[in-house]
């Protein structure tokens, strides 16, 4: 399910009207983003995952970089804020207006090996070193990062308030979600269609069972 090394396969979109329905509004979503490009960094990646707290499937990390100056926001808030529907819409919008953008998946081997927070920071260094331009700048969601070697800043939330890390986390999610969906397909007793490998009553029984 990954094509190589730092990039996971990205799913279809189709052609969506990019103009909002749900407005993440207000020139604060792009506070950080106005800030560090007022300060001269040209392309700034924000950086977030999908994928921590399941018992199966990977975890999925996305980074974006949108124009420097950009004030639209199109609709993109938190994926968790939004319904599968929209998110896909969302990740499609993305991908039109980004100037780059990449995702990276560390499969359950990986995390086994590694632990989760070491497999996450290999995603999210995967989904970096794979954008098609080099970022001069990291906005990445949460409290710890992985090492990029450029200045990066962490940003508690950060999907809540940076439309980069928000996009991010669109693509993450609606990619994990994809790869999920696929995986029900060959073991459609555990439910993955439903759970996507959540620790749920439904995916805790069906281990139980199977």
């Amino acid at each position: 399910m990954v094509q190589d090394r730092c990039r996971a396969k990205i799913f279809p979109c189709r052609p969506t009207d990019p103009q909002s329905r749900d407005d993440f509004s207000g020139s604060w979503v792009l506070a950080y983003e106005n800030k560090f490009w007022q300060d001269g960094f040209q392309r700034i990646a924000g950086v977030d995952e999908a994928g921590r707290g399941p018992l199966a499937g990977p975890v999925v990390a996305a980074a974006v970089v949108f124009p420097p100056g950009m004030s639209e926001t199109f609709g993109i808030r938190d994926s968790k804020q939004l319904s599968p529907s929209r998110r896909a819409e969302l990740s499609c919008v993305i991908q039109q207006k980004a100037l780059a953008f990449n995702i990276s998946a560390t499969e359950h081997f990986d995390i086994d090996a590694l632990n989760i927070l070491q497999a996450t920071f290999k995603a999210m260094r995967c989904a970096v070193e794979g954008l098609s331009m080099a970022p001069d700048f990291i906005l990445i969601d949460g409290n710890r990062s992985p090492h990029f070697g450029i200045p990066t800043q962490m940003i508690v939330k950060g999907d809540a308030i940076s439309l980069s890390i928000a996009a991010a986390s669109i693509l993450a999610k609606v990619t994990r979600d994809g790869i999920m969906m696929q995986w029900h397909k060959i073991f459609p007793q555990y439910g993955f269609d439903h759970h996507k490998g959540y620790p749920t009553a439904e995916h805790l029984d069906a281990i139980q069972k199977y």
